[in-house]
């Protein structure tokens, strides 16, 4: 059945499919958000443990979904992986070394004898969560901006800036994404704390957090969204592939896939219904609303990257070089093989969902933590 599809209908699927596996993971670095509130948001060491562990309880599942994103790409799109993490290693490299000491952290913050001490494990936390999301976001902004690489007739990568993917971070444009995602990451993590945890003032600070958190990453959303209105963009020419400087591209996009603008407000429509439920009214459910928003704007972003005739890896310095999901896929054999693979994916999200239930039954409080021996 799916062997009849065609390749560019395979290649579009697998975008759709690399797009809501990317979605979900911004959902799920509200564990990143959350860490960074331990340092500025507990008032005691039971409180931080508190947080701690609540979020001890979902940072794998961050983290799964991390590597998931990345197999999906590598395997459907494997020219992007082969010249992203060919040429831009140390934007790489550093993000993996934020979720390194991430894992280090949960499995040593209460170890007897722990010679680092409590803070240092919790610094590290805060790292992952600002830097990491911070690099990430850079790194994503990239599909917009462009990077600094060629291609050659054997698709080896060339990477022409010595900093080797850490100067996306030095574009306003893309500083901007990394801190929208930050600031969103602590929303989200103000919110899921929120609903998760049975501490009165802890939650009241938490409800307040989340709104805070909101307003601070309204500057950098606003500035990214006015700015790919107004930026040109990469365009595909669909017959030859070439890839041309469009004036208004993205902003073309938009209009030419109403859907999709759709799904951009929506979704940011229900992040603030998620963040205003928390704040002004005595629910603490705001993170369900917010969590789909932001999958929802995700979908709208990666869609806009690399839909409707759009390089969504160009290069600054070729053109020629540029990916789009056309030159950068995989096989039609390949995609169809993993496609089947893929129909598998309902039945995992399902599973998640159901331990998901089974861990949040009850809210979590500081007596079950001191009964808990094994607690983080």
């Amino acid at each position: 059945m799916l062997g009849n599809l065609d390749w560019s209908t395979l290649q579009q699927l697998w975008w759709l499919i690399v797009s809501v596996v990317g979605g979900l993971f911004v959902f799920l670095t509200f564990v990143q958000g959350g860490q960074t509130l331990i340092l500025t948001l507990a008032a005691d060491a039971n409180e931080k443990t508190l947080i701690t562990n609540s979020l001890g309880r979902k940072w794998e599942l961050t983290f799964t979904t991390l590597v998931l994103f990345g197999g999906a790409f590598y395997a459907s799109f494997p020219l992007f992986y082969a010249s992203s993490f060919g040429g831009a290693y140390w934007v790489w490299l550093a993000i993996l070394f934020t979720f390194i000491i991430q894992a280090v952290s949960y499995e040593f913050r209460r170890k007897p004898n722990n010679f680092l001490g409590q803070k240092t494990y919790e610094i590290f936390l805060f790292i992952n969560g600002t830097v990491g999301v911070l690099l990430i976001g850079a790194a994503l902004g990239t599909f917009f901006t462009g990077s600094n690489f060629t291609l050659n007739a054997y698709n080896l990568v060339h990477w022409t800036h010595s900093l080797r993917g850490l100067e996306a971070a030095f574009s306003l444009f893309n500083l901007s994404f990394g801190l929208f995602l930050v600031f969103l990451a602590r929303t989200l993590g103000a919110l899921y704390l929120a609903n998760n945890l049975d501490h009165d003032s802890l939650v009241r600070r938490l409800k307040k957090s989340g709104f805070n958190n909101l307003l601070c990453a309204l500057p950098f959303l606003l500035y990214v969204l006015v700015s790919l209105i107004l930026m040109d963009g990469y365009a595909v020419n669909p017959v030859s592939g070439v890839v041309t400087m469009e004036a208004h591209k993205y902003l073309n996009n938009l209009l030419q896939m109403p859907l999709n603008l759709v799904l951009l407000l929506s979704g940011l429509a229900l992040v603030i219904v998620g963040v205003v439920l928390n704040r002004f009214t005595a629910s603490v459910r705001g993170i369900w609303p917010a969590g789909l928003g932001t999958v929802l704007t995700c979908l709208a972003i990666f869609f806009l990257a690399g839909y409707n005739n759009t390089a969504f890896y160009p290069s600054k310095v070729d053109l020629a070089s540029s990916l789009t999901i056309y030159n950068a896929s995989s096989s039609h054999y390949t995609l169809t093989m993993m496609s089947y693979v893929a129909l598998t994916v309902p039945f995992v999200l399902a599973y998640i969902i159901w331990v998901w239930r089974q861990m949040d039954s009850q809210k979590l409080t500081l007596k079950e933590l001191t009964a808990d021996k094994k607690s983080y």
